[in-house]
């Protein structure tokens, strides 16, 4: 899709009853239930229970910081800007500042770190993440935001 000159790519991944769910939980599985069905109403209406914490999602600063900003508090437009993606497949384990000062890192645009964790079928405990150094470094690059390909960024540090 394309925007003033802009080209947009959709990176959301699909929502299924089987996709990866944070920590292989049954109980925060989405459901996809049809509340009414064509054979009765002459429609067909479904239901989505979903934790917010599934699939393709976005963290707000509540999540970690108290009193922070909610979802709510941030305008949807703002998650529209020029974004880098960067390659760290061949990384294990962890991403440190090490890792992330070969790129050109660009203010005020979004980075989407793409790792092997693209490739779990199912939540790995040991996603790689993206560690203290390296998201201190990104900070201070004054981004609008980072992403991963991961249900956590963070890893339990703190």
């Amino acid at each position: 899709m394309e925007r003033a000159g802009m080209k947009i790519f959709d990176v959301t991944r699909e929502i299924r009853e089987d996709m990866q769910v944070y920590k292989n939980k049954d109980t925060k599985r989405p459901k996809i239930e049809i509340i009414a069905a064509h054979e009765h109403h002459g429609i067909q209406e479904s239901k989505f229970h979903i934790e917010s914490h599934t699939g393709t999602h976005i963290d707000s600063q509540v999540h970690f910081i108290k009193n922070g900003k909610s979802i709510l508090d941030i305008p949807p437009e703002s998650f529209i800007s020029d974004c880098f993606v960067f390659d760290l497949t061949k990384i294990d384990g962890r991403i440190t500042k090490q890792d992330l000062e070969k790129f050109e890192i660009r203010p005020k645009t979004f980075v989407l770190l793409k790792t092997k964790n693209s490739f779990d079928k199912i939540f790995n405990f040991n996603f790689i993440y993206l560690e203290k150094s390296g998201a201190k470094y990104l900070a201070d690059k004054k981004l609008l935001g980072v992403g991963i390909d991961a249900l956590g960024i963070e890893r339990e540090q703190p």
